[in-house]
């Protein structure tokens, strides 16, 4: 039987206004939803589709029965019609067909409710959804039955949004969204779709240009670059198994506690055949293992965001809730971090709220406006990187940027970020010359909306996630950023000691001839090691960009710069403070890090780099079996200063304290002269144990030490009642605990 078209019931009127036709025809209508799909009337409904390419338009229930043939009307592809006994609830799909007969079956993505609820609404216009991501980017669903994908996205002042892909020709007329007026949200529903569809939003500006087609800002995967698409994923599909690490992973964050955190980058740590690079699972195999065997307590992940430039090592990140498809899915980026989490070891993440790339596809005039960078170029352009800057005054952006850290917490169990570039944030002339700032409303170079923001973000992810931990890598004196927000601080639990970096780097590549003269660097730390809660990093910024490695910048012969850096560790890991050591320092790389190859891991056949390496595995050890040299890190009762008066010989002694009274003392010999009958003042007495000495021939030293033990002598020295004659190893540091 021939379908013709129906016949409304006298007064109804399936006709839309002409030039609703042909806007939608041209993709200009910014509201298809008050034109397009099914309209309930008398006895039936009214019915509209645009489907390009189509020869007519047919409306089927869901028995694939067919109810009514739709009338051409305006543009190729407009087609409306009264379908007579389908009610507003009744399912229906269209049937097309091809000039040459063809049919096939297609669901009306215009037939299906809202996604966003009364809720969240509220939330996303106030700034306050936390948990968007839920919503936002692209999620397969189920909607009135049909199987589909859920589309998403914040673009406030665009005139109209569409979803475009393979599967409607990447036609920005074919699947325009619903705006969400009071949010700005667009949103649609298309059946049919899936995991693994590659899409993109177009978006037509508010000057009525079509902007460069656009990735998703809460895309959870993208395609490997220099491809910039998004791909539907949803939120992560894994099934944890790490309920024992979460039950008491609490105590891995406290601050007395030890930390040692292995910094690594993922592009680089190891690769395969070819200079390959490893994914997530492969990684997994060897970093896991690797981690567990050198004693780290914490792995910290170099940006793991999808970024454009892989020369960035993901500082320029563009996808935030996609972790970089370079690696592996994101399912596989949480088997990386479940294995680690069932070894016992936590995860910190490098986090990126601080500026994001220009490039077009990404957050950039996202909606023909400047709606994530600040519109004031000088607040909005970074000069350093050539990136813009986020505008931290609109809560909205606040929004986007708290609730990316919290996805990595909640969908990852990430334990804790460590932010970066914080200081860019906090100041408003940072990096300009005179006349390239303005001055705050109080006249002052703070960036207040900034300030705000890290207090947010610090406190929702104290609120929401209480187990984990954010450290900022914060490089001037800008005070309290380890305090809570109440007690008028930034609310991070830890703050990167970059100033302790630099001083004592700068002291050990002197030569020992010279380092007198430079005592005071390996000392000055302490005025103020506790005025934050305190990691001392030896950052990937350290080895890069001609700085050399660490053991490249360590003076002396090849003996010496193994010995230099092995006391240097020694200091280090006896110094208040918890521990960062970025990858190939453990075994004493000779080159600089280059991100495009793999460690040089055949060292470890020398048994001068084994040796580094057996050495920070030990101090790893004895960091966490001693209570007295992680205990009180952020205390000023667990140390104490023996000796920091001997400028000529370069010896430096203190001591380290637990809350039971226990005492480590700690003596660096930073030339490379053996002193005997060395005399530390003690304030106890007894037997104190050599537990480690930098210069044992296990880690490739001369092997002078003090025959395992020294018991304290009725001697005073340094204003104690007690010592022992040590003898201090050359370029080495030796720790003596006292056993009573």
């Amino acid at each position: 039987m021939t379908l013709t078209p129906a016949t409304p019931p006298a007064g109804v009127e399936h006709w839309p206004e002409e030039h609703q036709a042909w806007e939608i025809g041209r993709g200009v209508h910014g509201d298809p939803f008050s034109v397009l799909g099914r309209f309930a009337t008398e006895g039936g409904a009214i019915v509209r589709v645009y489907r390009p390419g189509a020869h007519y338009a047919k409306v089927i229930d869901g028995a694939g029965k067919e109810l009514a043939i739709l009338e051409s009307f305006g543009p190729e592809g407009f087609f409306t019609g009264y379908v007579p006994g389908l009610d507003g609830a009744s399912a229906y799909r269209m049937r097309y067909s091809h000039g040459g007969g063809q049919e096939w079956d297609e669901e009306d993505p215009y037939r299906f409710g809202p996604i966003l609820g009364d809720q969240d609404v509220y939330l996303l216009a106030e700034g306050s959804h936390y948990r968007f991501y839920e919503k936002l980017g692209a999620h397969p669903a189920t909607m009135d039955g049909t199987d589909g994908v859920a589309f998403a996205v914040w673009a406030p002042s665009a005139r109209r949004v569409s979803v475009v892909g393979h599967f409607n020709s990447w036609d920005g007329r074919r699947s325009v969204m619903r705006k969400r007026h009071e949010c700005g949200v667009w949103e649609l529903f298309i059946p049919g779709l899936g995991r693994g569809e590659v899409y993109k939003f177009e978006v037509i500006g508010p000057d009525g240009n079509i902007q460069p087609l656009k990735a998703d800002p809460v895309g959870f995967r993208q395609e490997a670059a220099p491809s910039t698409a998004s791909i539907v994923d949803g939120l992560v599909d894994h099934e944890w198994q790490d309920g024992e690490f979460q039950s008491h992973s609490a105590e891995w964050q406290n601050r007395e506690k030890p930390i040692a955190i292995y910094e690594v980058h993922l592009g680089s740590w190891r690769r395969g055949a070819d200079n390959a690079m490893l994914d997530f699972d492969e990684i997994a195999r060897e970093l896991v293992p690797y981690v567990k065997d050198m004693g780290f307590t914490h792995v910290e992940f170099l940006p793991v965001s999808e970024h454009p430039f892989y020369g960035s090592w993901g500082y320029q990140p563009i996808g935030l809730f996609a972790p970089t498809s370079r690696w592996g899915s994101p399912e596989a980026f949480a088997r990386l971090v479940d294995a680690l989490h069932q070894e016992g070891i936590g995860v910190l993440l490098d986090w990126v709220p601080g500026h994001f790339p220009t490039d077009v596809h990404g957050l950039v005039r996202f909606d023909g406006t400047a709606i994530y960078e600040h519109p004031d170029p000088r607040r909005g352009f970074h000069k350093d990187w050539n990136t813009l800057i986020y505008d931290y005054g609109r809560p909205q952006v606040r929004n986007f940027l708290v609730a990316n850290g919290m996805y990595w917490l909640d969908q990852f169990h990430i334990d804790g970020l460590r932010v970066d570039a914080v200081a860019s944030m906090l100041y408003l002339d940072y990096s300009r010359n005179h006349g390239e700032w303005e001055p705050n409303i109080y006249g002052g170079r703070e960036n207040l909306e900034a300030i705000a923001f890290l207090k947010d973000a610090n406190e929702r992810i104290g609120e929401y996630f209480p187990k984990t931990t954010t450290h900022a890598e914060e490089s001037t004196a800008f005070p309290d950023v380890s305090k809570p927000t109440y007690a008028g601080g930034l609310g991070f639990h830890f703050k990167w000691n970059m100033g302790w970096m630099h001083d004592t780097l700068h002291y050990m590549q002197e030569d020992p001839v010279n380092r007198r003269y430079h005592h005071h660097h390996m000392t000055f730390g302490m005025v103020y090691a506790y005025s934050e809660n305190f990691v001392l990093p030896l950052s990937h910024d350290e080895v890069v960009y001609g700085k050399g490695s660490l053991l490249g910048k360590m003076p002396g012969d090849e003996w010496q710069k193994f010995a230099n850096l092995r006391a240097y560790f020694g200091f280090m890991w006896t110094h208040p403070g918890k521990k960062l050591l970025f990858m190939g320092g453990e075994f004493g790389q000779w080159a600089e890090w280059n991100h495009d190859q793999s460690l040089d891991w055949h060292l470890l056949e020398s048994p001068a780099h084994a040796g580094v390496q057996r050495l920070v595995r030990d101090l790893n050890t004895l960091y966490r079996e001693v209570p007295a040299l992680h205990q009180l890190d952020c205390d000023p009762g667990g140390f104490e200063w023996v000796d920091t008066a001997n400028v000529e010989e370069s010896v430096i002694a203190f001591l380290r304290k637990d809350r039971d009274g226990r005492q480590v003392l700690i003596v660096s010999n930073f030339t490379p002269i053996p002193r005997h009958d060395y005399r530390v003042g003690v304030a106890k007495e007894g037997t104190w144990t050599e537990r480690l000495n930098t210069d044992a021939e296990i880690y490739g030293g001369s092997n002078v030490g003090n025959l395992g033990a020294k018991i304290a002598e009725d001697h005073s020295v340094h204003g104690r009642p007690y010592s022992i004659s040590l003898t201090l190893p050359p370029l080495g540091t030796v720790v003596m605990v006292h056993e009573g």
